[in-house]
């Protein structure tokens, strides 16, 4: 069967997520038919796992301009823009309504396993710009299907890829067979079922961004409360100490983000955990008990835990996309124009430049990697950034260069000089560097519990960059 001409097909948009639904609203608003292909049962699926997490960006920061311009002549209107809505709050209350818009656009249960160029493998040259993309779809029901498409923009995002506890980027030896006693999610410890795992036990966090702040301010929390008695938290870094350990703090334009921080900060100073610095988990065992024992590629061995959370990035699944010509960086995995920006050794979010279609293209023309996966293992992304990622994207396959090299967005600044590469060894030096800091907070002394200094405030729960 002749593939339709290339004008006449849709974008497929790979992730019915935040930032795959703001494509599909930008690809409308330009006339372009959008085809958002979910491999879960709903829209919004990953963002619904993480429910209970309170997000760092308010309201007024998690909405999509276009989206909302697709809402509006249905009555909707925005929550309060200063106020900081959960996982579940965002889904229910922004992305369902705007995948109930954009109707049969959206097909979930659909996985897609497999893109390229129709007729030609990543070999072939010839006449291979002018071919359309074809994708391969995996439906829930078993049936299986392909679609043919003039641009294809995956925005599936990295929650399903978690990674590992390995401190050298590979499952520890035994990871696996502990699975039963391993969690890769911030726990909801307001289900009687994962609280009742937590409670009264001690439990490993491994990590040392957002995620792991989160865990550690819940564990902290359950340890006070009335069935919460015994609780403790050991928190595993991989790096040593600094002023940036615990994030900017007071100086984080974005108030929740750094209150996360201070939140972990006081778990540990009020005798709620205990922090293990420079240790990179090579091996896990159990001990007689079942209990896990973590050992160190230094050869420390930690007293066992009953319990252990991951918390140490997310990376891309490249698997689907691997018949097409990509260009990735070969650290980041993330597009290669992008990456220099975006280095975690050398950026936080405020220092990120702008970017769009240019930054996110790829030998490939046509296809685009937006959202988090653009972010490849990057962390601390932001939903505003894809937001204009995509705006920039669907001017970009409608013609409109102009618009889609106007690329505008400032993005607030973490309060952290410099990036987390900086910090891998215990006695390195922050920079005095400018612009993006405060003055550098003083290093944070970690001894036993009890022994440091006054306990900060603690801020309400916070969570993800966005997706």
């Amino acid at each position: 069967m002749n593939a339709p001409t290339t004008d006449q097909l849709p974008v497929v948009v790979v992730g019915a997520g935040p930032t795959g639904l703001a494509a599909a609203a930008h690809l409308v608003d330009r006339g372009l038919e959008p085809l958002v292909l979910e491999a879960g049962p709903t829209a919004g699926a990953a963002v619904r796992e993480w429910s209970h997490v309170r997000l760092f960006s308010t309201w007024g920061e998690v909405v999509d301009p276009a989206a909302e311009k697709l809402l509006a002549p249905t009555g909707w209107t925005r929550p309060d823009p200063a106020t900081y809505p959960s996982g579940g709050e965002w889904a229910e209350s922004y992305l369902q309504p705007l995948a109930d818009i954009l109707g049969d656009r959206i097909r979930t249960g659909a996985t897609v396993t497999g893109v390229s160029r129709t007729g030609r493998d990543r070999i072939v040259d010839a006449d291979r710009e002018q071919q359309p993309f074809v994708v391969h779809v995996a439906h829930a029901d078993g049936r299986e299907e392909r679609v043919f498409a003039r641009a294809v923009i995956d925005a599936s995002g990295t929650w399903a890829t978690p990674s590992p506890a390995g401190g050298s980027g590979l499952a520890a030896l035994g990871e696996k067979a502990a699975a039963d006693r391993m969690s890769y999610r911030v726990p909801d410890l307001k289900d009687p079922v994962v609280r009742g795992r937590y409670a009264g036990k001690r439990t490993a966090v491994i990590g040392s961004g957002a995620s792991a702040f989160t865990a550690l301010a819940s564990l902290a929390d359950l340890a006070t409360s009335d069935d919460g008695a015994g609780t403790k938290g050991v928190w595993i870094l991989r790096r040593g100490i600094s002023g940036s350990t615990f994030g900017g703090g007071e100086a984080d334009q974005l108030p929740a983000r750094g209150a996360l921080g201070l939140a972990a900060k006081a778990a540990v100073d009020e005798g709620h955990a205990d922090a293990v610095t420079g240790f990179r988990t090579e091996a896990i065992e159990r001990d007689t008990d079942g209990r896990l024992v973590l050992l160190g590629e230094d050869g420390r061995r930690l007293d066992p835990v009953d319990e252990v959370i991951v918390l140490t990035g997310l990376r891309p699944d490249l698997s689907f996309l691997g018949e097409l010509r990509l260009g990735l960086d070969e650290r980041l995995q993330a597009p290669v124009a992008l990456a220099p920006l975006i280095d975690p050794n050398q950026h936080s979010c405020g220092t990120v430049y702008p970017h769009g279609h240019r930054e996110l293209s790829h030998p490939e023309r046509g296809v685009y990697l937006v959202g988090m996966k653009s972010y490849g293992r990057a962390p601390t992304f932001l939903a505003m950034t894809g937001y204009e990622q995509v705006r920039s994207v669907a001017a970009a396959i409608a013609g409109d260069l102009a618009s889609a090299d106007r690329v505008e967005l400032t993005l607030p600044e973490t309060g952290v000089c410099g990036g987390a590469g900086l910090f891998d060894a215990p006695d390195a030096q922050e920079g005095d560097g400018g612009g993006c800091c405060a003055p550098a907070p003083q290093l944070v002394q970690l001894a036993a519990p009890g022994t440091v200094g006054a306990a900060v405030e603690k801020a309400p729960a916070g969570g993800c960059c966005g997706s």
